[in-house]
């Protein structure tokens, strides 16, 4: 049987999805259910998006002091050597760090998630606000408590700028 369309038929100008009939599958009923993310999937996201986001921040800025060490009598392979370390060594730190921060923040949230049996703003904020005192805990309490509050206004800024999205921009 062969199929012969038209050109002015609407079944020949749609375009193919192969994703168009299927439907994801879940092993319990109250996960279909849930509108989040799971905890090993928030872990997995937020320490990925971390990682990579400090390693570009990073590797920008060993870029630039790559290029600032570079001195006139060094030839273009030191060049480029001076400039790939550079991006290389700091793009490393940054993302080890951010990566580290993420993989706390995912793990307090996911914790006050589950402590509190509710899934609102208040989670992400006390998850920024712990996971800012958490990573400069070992600098003195004065720096803790610095940074934790440093790590709520960032998520309140953040969870606010989410939901000013969601409300005023049309998806």
């Amino acid at each position: 049987m062969a199929f012969h369309s038209r050109p002015d038929d609407d079944s020949a100008r749609r375009l193919y999805n192969p994703y168009q009939n299927i439907h994801p599958e879940y092993l319990f009923q109250e996960e279909s259910l849930a509108q989040r993310r799971s905890w090993g999937e928030n872990l997995t996201y937020y320490t990925g998006i971390g990682y990579l986001a400090g390693s570009s921040a990073g590797a920008a800025r060993g870029f630039v002091s790559g290029v600032k060490s570079i001195e006139l009598t060094d030839t273009t392979k030191l060049k480029i050597n001076r400039i790939l370390n550079g991006s290389g060594h700091t793009g490393r730190q940054f993302g080890n760090r951010c990566g580290v921060i993420g993989l706390m923040y995912a793990a307090l949230e996911s914790g006050m998630v589950a402590f509190r049996d509710k899934d609102d703003i208040f989670n992400s904020i006390v998850a920024g606000l712990g996971t800012g005192a958490l990573y400069k805990a070992a600098a003195g309490p004065r720096s803790a408590a610095v940074a934790g509050a440093i790590g709520g206004v960032i998520v309140g800024i953040a969870v606010a700028g989410k939901q000013a999205l969601k409300r005023y921009v049309p998806v």
